[in-house]
């Protein structure tokens, strides 16, 4: 029985139309594999390499490698708190303890309702707002302990749903296109998208 649902299978052979060479969709079909479950199931897994002609060994060796594609359960709310230098200077250390208290769980961990994972991150490209924070890959800057607080209650009681998907969802726009070379100019115009919703 099929691990990935229909449409998921759908969407993920539609993918693989995209490129010319079947394995080069090796990386966006884990991520969308991750949207539907979270993390990289291992059954999952199985059926990214059917689909990309790999094993699972190979695809598993990939999705290792890169910090944005789970190979273990994480929570809804993947929660990356920068101590980079800018944010460091800013407080960050201070932000981490303070979540790690009020999350009950160390950097790493996820809370035991599976709705929050802790990390500590490298620069994640925000330092203007120090110190910042990003939620599934969104960015909420100049958080002190009150706000984060906040934060975190607002992921929980889901009034942040409409800006922050859960976990895996990168975006809400679908690919239908892939890059285009012209004929006989040799431009490259970039893909289309049918808008889902907001990114």
């Amino acid at each position: 029985m099929a691990h990935l649902s229909e449409e998921t299978t759908a969407r993920a052979r539609e993918l693989v139309g995209l490129y010319p060479h079947r394995r080069s969709a090796l990386i966006p079909l884990c991520h969308l594999a991750q949207e539907q479950d979270g993390w990289l199931r291992p059954e999952a897994i199985e059926e990214i390499a059917a689909l990309v002609g790999l094993t699972p060994a190979e695809v598993l060796a990939t999705a290792t490698f890169y910090d944005m594609l789970h190979t273990e359960p994480v929570g809804t709310y993947m929660i990356s708190i920068c101590t980079n230098i800018a944010c460091m200077l800013r407080g960050a250390d201070d932000l981490l303890s303070h979540a790690e208290e009020s999350l009950g769980v160390a950097a790493g961990g996820t809370t035991t309702d599976g709705m929050f994972t802790l990390e500590e991150a490298e620069c994640v490209a925000d330092c203007g707002r120090a110190p910042c924070v990003q939620v599934n890959h969104r960015f909420f800057g100049g958080l002190t302990a009150d706000s984060f607080d906040t934060l975190v209650e607002d992921l929980r009681s889901g009034r942040l749903a409409a800006d922050v998907p859960p976990h895996g969802t990168l975006i809400r726009v679908r690919r239908n296109g892939g890059l285009r070379v012209g004929t006989s100019t040799g431009e490259v115009a970039s893909s289309t998208a049918t808008e889902a919703g907001e990114a």
